[in-house]
């Protein structure tokens, strides 16, 4: 077993690193948890591959993104529906109470985030932001 920085014993091999690509879908919202914990959550859409099967039509996957880090919250408040953003991290799987039973979801927890292009710009390579 290897122990990493957080404690935990993790099986030699063991990965959970994500990194996207895709269009910012609404504007982030940001909230507090009971704990007191700040969040910021978004929705990424990635357009999927050329090759779309069956339909013929692109598809796109649509991702619910949270940052806890402040860094990383204060540079997705700054973000505008339809613009393009990297984001890396792990995947977590979150799980709650409703009134109707227990209740998860999947979600990117983003350690590190850039806007690559503002909706409407063209902006080259020289001009991106790099939060980490």
């Amino acid at each position: 077993m290897v122990t990493p920085a957080g404690g935990r014993d993790v099986a030699p091999g063991d990965r959970n690193e994500v990194t996207l690509v895709g269009r910012l879908s609404g504007l982030p919202q940001e909230r507090t948890l009971p704990s007191g914990d700040a969040l910021l959550s978004w929705r990424l859409v990635v357009a999927r591959p050329a090759d779309t099967g069956a339909t013929g039509r692109p598809s796109v996957d649509t991702f619910d993104c949270a940052a806890f880090r402040g860094h990383v919250r204060r540079a997705a408040a700054r973000w505008t529906d339809g613009d393009v953003i990297e984001v890396a991290g792990a995947l977590r799987r979150r799980f709650w109470r409703t009134p109707s039973g227990a209740a998860s979801r999947v979600e990117v927890e983003v350690s590190r985030a850039r806007r690559i292009r503002r909706v409407g710009d063209r902006a080259s390579a020289a001009t991106r932001r790099q939060v980490s």
